[in-house]
C-alpha cells in the first residue's frame, strides 16, 4: 500500500512525504526523550536528598537527638555543614509538629518558635491526597498548592510510609523539589524529616533541551524547503520541460515546449537535453526522409503499374499474335523495373538500419580502392574488355574517417555507374590525391557520353534517370544511395564533365583527418 502511494507520486511530493515520515519519527523519538528527561533529573537530585536524610538519620541516632525544638535547634546549628547545598531541611515530630528548619539557622533563638509556626498551611484537596500517597514525583501546581504538613499527614497514613517520597511543584518561576521520610528510633517512629530544594536547574535543562530541539526542528525544516525549492526550480522543473518537449514531438505540435534554455547548462541535463534534441532532430529527419521516400517511391510505381494494367486489358481482348508479343513484352519490362525499384528500396532500408550501428573510424582507403577495382576488372575485363585502372599522386598514405565497408560501397557503386554508360573495350580511371589543406580527393573517370544536364546535381536524386535505353534500365536509386553515405562520411560529391575529353568525372573529397 505504501509501496503504492509513492508510486503514485511526483520525485518532489516523494521526498515532501518521506521526510514528513521522518520528521514525524524524529518528533516521536524526541516527545520520548523529553518525557523521561525530567523524571530522570529528579531521579538524580531525590537520591541525593535520600542520602542526606539517611545521613542525618545517623547523626540523631548516634546523638540521641530527641525530636523537640531545643535539641534540633542545637543539632542543626552543630551539623549545619550537612545541608550546605541544600535550600531547606524541615524537622516534624511524630505529632507532624514543626521542631528545625534550617531558614532559622540565622535568627535569634526566641523567634525560632515563631517562625516555626509561619509555615505555609495550605489545604490539600482529597483528591491530591490520594495522588500524593499513592504516586511519587507528582507535580503540584499553583491551583493545588498543599501545605507540608497535610503531605506528611497522608504519607504517614500511606503505603509509601517508611520509604523516601518525592514530589515537586512546578510553578511560573520556581520549580521546587521535596524528598520526605520517617525517622524510626527503637522500632518507633519519632518524627520526619524533610528535605525541600529549588531545583531550576532541571526546569532550565529541560528548556534548554527543548530550545535546541524546537532550533532544530526549524533549521532542519528550512533546510528542506530550500533543498526542496533548489530540487524543483533547477532539476525537477526542467525534466518536466524535457517531458512536455517529447510529448511535443510525439504530438508534432510546431508550437511545443522550447529546450534552448536547458541545452546552454553545464551539467548532466544540458548534455541530456543536447542529446534528447539531437536525437529528435535525427529522427524527424529520418521520418521525414522516410516520408518523402515513401511518396516518391509510389509515384514511381504508378507509371508501371498503370501500364501493366493498360497491356493486361488490351491483352486480354487482342488475337493479334504480334501485338500479344510486344504487349508481354512491356509486361515483362514493367514488372522488372517494378521489381527494380522494390529491391532498391529494400537495400536502401536495410543500409540506413546497419549505418546506425556502425561506427566510423580512421582507416586508409587506398587499399580498399584497390580492392575494390581488381574486384572489377576480374568481372568486367573479360566481359566487357573494360580495363579500370588506379592511379595516386605519390603523397604517402591517405587517411580519413570512415566505415570500411560503406567505402566500398560507395566507390563500387560509381564503378558500376562509370561501367553502365561505357562502351565496350573503353577504360575507367580512379584517382586518389591529397588537396592542399590534407583532404583526400577520389575522382572516377569514364570515357562515356557524359552528361546532357546543366545541372548535374539532379543526377542524385531518388529516382532520377536520364540514360538511353542501350545502357540499360536502372531504378534511379544507386546515385542517391552514393550521395547518402557521402554525406555520412560528411565528405562532398561532385558531378561534370571531362575537360580533356569525351565522358564524365565524379569527385570526392573526404574532410582532413
Amino acid at each position: 500500500m505504501f509501496g503504492n502511494l509513492l508510486k503514485n507520486l511526483s520525485i518532489l511530493k516523494k521526498f515532501l512525504f518521506i521526510n514528513l515520515i521522518f520528521f514525524t519519527i524524529i518528533g516521536l523519538f524526541t516527545f520520548l526523550y523529553l518525557k523521561n528527561v525530567q523524571p530522570n533529573l529528579i531521579k538524580k537530585k531525590s537520591s541525593n536528598h535520600i542520602e542526606v536524610i539517611n545521613n542525618t538519620i545517623d547523626n540523631l541516632t548516634r546523638l540521641d537527638v530527641q525530636f523537640n525544638e531545643e535539641d534540633i535547634r542545637k543539632f542543626l546549628f552543630s551539623t549545619r555543614f550537612l545541608f550546605q547545598n541544600l535550600d531547606r531541611v524541615i524537622f516534624f515530630d511524630n505529632q507532624l509538629n514543626l521542631v528545625g528548619d534550617t531558614d532559622t539557622l540565622d535568627l535569634d533563638p526566641r523567634s525560632f518558635s515563631k517562625r516555626l509556626d509561619t509555615v505555609e498551611l495550605e489545604i490539600l484537596s482529597e483528591k491530591k491526597t490520594k495522588e500524593i500517597t499513592e504516586n511519587k514525583n507528582i507535580n503540584i501546581g499553583n491551583d493545588n498548592s498543599v501545605s507540608l504538613k497535610d503531605i506528611l499527614f497522608n504519607y504517614a497514613s500511606s503505603k509509601n510510609f517508611g520509604i523516601p517520597f518525592t514530589f515537586f511543584q512546578d510553578e511560573f518561576n520556581k520549580f521546587k523539589l521535596t524528598t520526605i521520610k520517617n525517622v524510626m528510633q527503637d522500632g518507633k517512629n519519632i518524627g520526619y524529616l524533610a528535605i525541600t530544594e529549588n531545583a531550576n536547574d532541571i526546569k532550565a535543562a529541560i528548556d534548554e533541551r527543548k530550545t535546541f530541539i524546537i532550533r532544530t526542528a526549524i533549521a532542519v525544516g528550512i533546510v528542506i524547503l530550500i533543498f526542496s525549492f533548489v530540487l524543483n526550480k533547477y532539476f525537477l522543473k526542467p525534466i518536466k520541460n524535457l517531458v512536455s518537449y517529447t510529448k511535443t514531438i510525439k504530438n508534432k505540435n510546431p508550437k511545443g515546449t522550447n529546450i534552448d534554455a536547458l541545452k546552454t547548462r553545464n551539467d548532466e541535463l544540458g548534455l541530456l537535453s543536447n542529446s534528447l534534441d539531437d536525437m529528435t532532430l535525427e529522427l524527424q529527419k529520418r521520418i521525414t526522409h522516410a516520408e518523402n521516400f515513401s511518396t516518391d517511391l509510389v509515384h514511381e510505381i504508378r507509371n508501371p503499374l498503370a501500364s501493366l494494367k493498360s497491356a493486361s486489358e488490351i491483352l486480354h481482348d487482342t488475337n493479334d499474335i504480334n501485338q500479344r508479343i510486344r504487349l508481354i513484352d512491356i509486361l515483362s519490362h514493367d514488372v522488372q523495373r517494378i521489381e527494380r525499384l522494390i529491391t532498391d528500396y529494400s537495400q536502401i532500408l536495410k543500409d540506413e538500419v546497419a549505418l546506425s550501428k556502425e561506427k566510423i573510424k580512421r582507416l586508409d582507403i587506398e587499399p580498399i580502392i584497390k580492392s575494390v577495382v581488381d574486384d572489377f576488372n576480374n568481372l568486367y575485363k573479360l566481359k566487357r574488355g573494360i580495363q579500370i585502372s588506379y592511379q595516386n599522386d605519390g603523397k604517402g598514405r591517405y587517411f580519413i574517417n570512415g566505415i570500411e565497408n560503406r567505402i566500398e560501397q560507395i566507390i563500387a557503386n560509381l564503378l558500376d555507374n562509370a561501367i553502365s554508360f561505357s562502351e565496350n573495350d573503353k577504360d575507367v580511371l580512379v584517382k586518389v590525391s591529397k588537396l592542399k589543406d590534407n583532404k583526400v580527393m577520389v575522382n572516377i573517370l569514364d570515357q562515356g557520353q557524359g552528361f546532357k544536364e546543366k545541372d548535374t546535381n539532379k543526377i542524385f536524386k531518388r529516382f532520377y534517370s536520364n540514360r538511353p535505353d542501350k545502357f540499360g534500365q536502372h531504378s534511379g536509386l544507386g546515385l542517391n544511395i552514393v550521395k547518402n553515405l557521402v554525406d555520412l562520411h560528411n565528405a562532398t560529391i561532385r558531378a561534370h564533365n571531362r575537360t580533356d575529353q569525351k565522358g564524365a568525372s565524379m569527385e570526392i573529397i573526404f574532410p582532413k583527418v
